[in-house]
């Protein structure tokens, strides 16, 4: 039996709070748009899907293969990932597929795409300097910056709603864990320290919690805690992999790729873990979820 510690009490508390208001909207985020990769139609390509799990609509079709979309919060593109060219790069288009422009240009593989809040910059990760290391650009390619410098893997970046830090997954430690740092990439802390492997953070819309995925467990669940670490409070429960968390844009939900009926499939929870729903059922491969922004 898990046990409601004081220290989960104030957590516990928010998410109820996010549910009862999330139910008093009426459908809440059920009508938003997820982006995602898939690979029903042969090579993995780009769709999007309302989080009710109807309306899947393809974007992009190169025989390639186009990976981890990110929507601009600004709702007017898509940034996404292909090895079209021979490596991975990073690529941006209009929300309908078209348009499509690469953004980078190195024979080191870039990805882990975010936006930041503004949709001005991208935070991304990338091998060119040998190791996984963060490095951010302007929304058209320009002005590359390194923020992270360590021999460790540094990648999966999301950045505050307020836009002043980025969480990130790092193995500087004994283990792969889930860290904060300034958007300048000073003051690097580790929020989670756990024996565990703990990554794939995901900033939630009003910046007071972050969810991840983590094993301490013993398989990969998808957790969540306050922005400074405390609290880590368990997510979803099933002997299954669940990882991959995306909030939708008023919070009420957590969209989440999970192995638990065969396949990888997309699935959004409440913050408290329940009212799960099952959005996408083909028998191929779904993962990346990203949200489109609130209208």
């Amino acid at each position: 039996m898990i046990q409601v510690t004081r220290s989960l009490v104030p957590l516990a508390f928010l998410a109820l709070v996010i549910l009862i208001l999330s139910t008093a909207c009426g459908s809440g985020a059920a009508g938003v748009k997820i982006a995602f990769t898939s690979q029903r139609d042969g090579g993995p390509n780009l769709y999007t899907i309302f989080s009710n799990g109807s309306g899947a609509t393809r974007l992009t079709d190169d025989p390639s293969g186009e990976f981890s979309p990110a929507w601009s919060p600004d709702g007017s593109r898509i940034a996404f990932v292909s090895d079209r060219d021979g490596n991975f790069e990073i690529y941006v288009m209009n929300t309908d597929g078209s348009n499509q422009t690469r953004l980078t240009d190195h024979f080191a593989d870039d990805g882990d795409i975010a936006w930041s809040p503004d949709s001005t910059r991208i935070a991304f990760s990338s091998r060119r300097d040998e190791n996984l290391e963060i490095y951010m650009m302007n929304a058209d390619g320009s002005d590359l910056t390194r923020i992270t410098n360590d021999p460790a893997s540094d990648l999966l970046p999301t950045w505050s709603p307020d836009g002043t830090r980025i969480a990130f997954q790092s193995d500087r430690g004994d283990d792969f864990e889930v860290y904060v740092m300034n958007a300048d990439g000073s003051g690097v802390t580790n929020l989670t320290n756990n024996s565990a492997p703990d990554g794939s953070p995901a900033w939630s819309p009003d910046g007071t919690l972050i969810a991840f995925s983590s094993e301490r467990d013993g398989n990969t669940e998808i957790y969540v805690m306050y922005g400074d670490g405390s609290s880590p409070t368990r997510v979803t429960i099933h002997p299954a992999d669940d990882s991959f968390s995306a909030w939708s844009p008023d919070g009420s939900r957590i969209a989440f790729v999970s192995d638990r009926d065969g396949n990888l499939d997309i699935y959004t929870t409440t913050p408290d873990g329940s009212r799960l729903t099952h959005v996408t059922t083909h028998p191929t491969n779904d993962t990346g979820p990203t949200w489109a922004p609130n209208p």
